[in-house]
């Protein structure tokens, strides 16, 4: 028998109340969140409950319908080298959700799963039923209201779910391509399911870039989440509002006065430096959550593939000509400019769109110039 399960999560803010949830059928599923996560602990808490919630019956065969390759990827593909590497990246900076991801581990061993990546928001019945749950736990958490945790996995003993926790306090993904893109049980991912972005890049460097090896409201039962995972308590600020608040403050809080082309001209100028662009933190505060490019190969990009192919390859720094800036009514700004690096010249245009008081990167062209 194999067990079908889609799984996703939910913040409302990233960071901000935090959902996740995975989804069997009407009588077969589980949610749950905290005051204060992101989008990408959600992806992960829903897979390591499901896999918890299935502990039971480790003979069955368990088939993951998930829309974030971040969540697919960091399981199948780059974890076995950063558990070598003493959980750290590439770069020898720490791993992202270190212990969500320790957690994962130690419940992979034994069970036979498959991974699909399924497209999301595109009607698939099962990643909106549990997309439709995840963001129902976040905005309970959000309003300081009790969630429904569902029913469960028939026999499963869920850890923890006689305690309560406090109220709250205080995003996922588009995907590559339409349709479903396999993960094999032994961790391979097909070519299709796989992708490096390429903003900054051109010609030959960024058709062959390839990613290196690589968070229960008042009155609700409460569920595994990061405080009981070692990650901050929820009164703490987690690396991603550091930089919302700091790195990255709300046009609001840095001066309304200026002007949105001013803004949108010096976040661009941010994400050029390969500083920024090598943290996957700072790319999740300016990549909006429908980001989508065209590369200069005319492959498009999503906002999931973006954000860990430069947080592994970040590149070289770019310095920009600015072409233009223009209001595309009153909360967009296209920019236009001309990018000089050590590979050549491009043309390129960025749509900033005003989003939650901040402004961020919907949409990005690049075209090498002759």
């Amino acid at each position: 028998m194999t067990i079908t399960a889609a799984a996703d999560g939910s913040a409302l803010g990233n960071p901000g109340p935090a959902g996740w949830a995975w989804y069997v059928n009407d009588d077969c599923w589980r949610a749950g969140g905290w005051p204060h996560g992101t989008n990408n602990q959600g992806e992960l808490m829903a897979v390591l409950d499901l896999f918890r919630a299935t502990a039971h019956v480790p003979a069955e065969d368990l088939r993951i319908l998930c829309d974030s390759q971040y969540v697919i990827n960091s399981i199948t593909k780059w974890m076995p080298g950063w558990k070598r590497k003493g959980w750290r990246k590439a770069d020898g900076k720490p791993v992202l959700n270190v212990e969500l991801l320790k957690e994962l581990d130690r419940e992979l061993t034994g069970r036979k799963y498959t991974f699909e990546w399924v497209k999301g928001h595109a009607g698939h019945p099962l990643n909106e039923a549990a997309d439709e749950r995840a963001r129902a736990a976040a905005t309970a958490y959000q309003q300081g209201v009790a969630a429904r945790s569902g029913p469960g996995f028939p026999g499963a003993h869920v850890p923890g779910a006689a305690t309560t926790a406090p109220a709250a306090a205080n995003a996922v993904a588009p995907a590559i391509a339409n349709g479903i893109a396999r993960v094999n049980v032994n961790g391979t991912v097909p070519a299709s399911a796989n992708g490096t972005a390429a903003h900054g890049r051109t010609g030959a460097a960024a058709a062959s870039a390839a990613p290196a090896a690589a968070l229960g409201p008042r009155g609700s039962q409460a569920t595994s989440g990061p405080a009981t995972l070692g990650l901050p308590a929820y009164d703490e600020p987690d690396l991603f509002s550091e930089l919302e608040s700091e790195s990255f403050p709300a046009p609001e809080a840095a001066g309304a006065e200026r002007a949105p082309e001013a803004i949108v001209e010096a976040l661009e100028r941010e994400l050029l430096g390969p500083d920024v662009r090598g943290d996957i933190g700072r790319t999740g505060v300016l990549l909006h959550a429908d980001f989508m490019e065209i590369g200069s190969s005319g492959r498009v990009w999503t906002r999931d593939a973006m954000m860990m192919a430069l947080e592994e390859d970040p590149g070289e720094r770019t310095e920009l000509e600015v072409l233009g800036a223009d209001r595309i009514g009153t909360d967009s700004v296209l920019l236009t400019y001309r990018s000089y690096s050590r590979s050549g010249t491009t043309l390129r245009s960025s749509l900033w769109v005003l989003d939650g008081g901040r402004w961020r990167l919907r949409f990005h062209q690049g075209t090498p110039e002759a």
